[in-house]
């Protein structure tokens, strides 16, 4: 369903983007230089399809770093909870080696592992 819908969408998009380009192969200059609008000092000249695609692929480029920016605090939770569990883990195995040997060495008054309940 996944493939199905990227294709519905994805395709008719770059249909789109295709024609855009092609009818829109004219040259124009792309000032970085806001203060002598006439004569700029710093200026490129590129199709008007490869002015809409850099905004485009600068766009997604932005989206995802801020995207991945906002997300460091569920990667850090999530990094915290995996050590957490090994800790808890490790502590677990500790425990059950100690009752394991403590019911070998048969001391009264002290139950034995099979009577415990054990973590899955």
């Amino acid at each position: 369903m996944k493939r199905f819908l990227s294709f519905l969408f994805g395709f008719p998009a770059f249909v789109l983007l295709a024609a855009f380009a092609l009818a829109n192969r004219t040259w124009v200059t792309v000032s970085f230089d806001p203060l002598t609008p006439d004569d700029p000092l710093y200026s490129v000249q590129v199709p008007l399809w490869a002015v809409l695609f850099a905004g485009i692929l600068l766009g997604l480029v932005a989206g995802g770093i801020a995207t991945w920016i906002r997300q460091g605090k569920w990667r850090r939770r999530a990094r915290r909870a995996r050590f957490d569990l090994e800790e808890e883990r490790m502590q677990r195995e500790r425990l059950q080696k100690r009752l394991e040997e403590t019911a070998r060495s048969d001391a009264p008054g002290l139950p034995g592992p099979s009577s415990l309940p054990r973590a899955s």
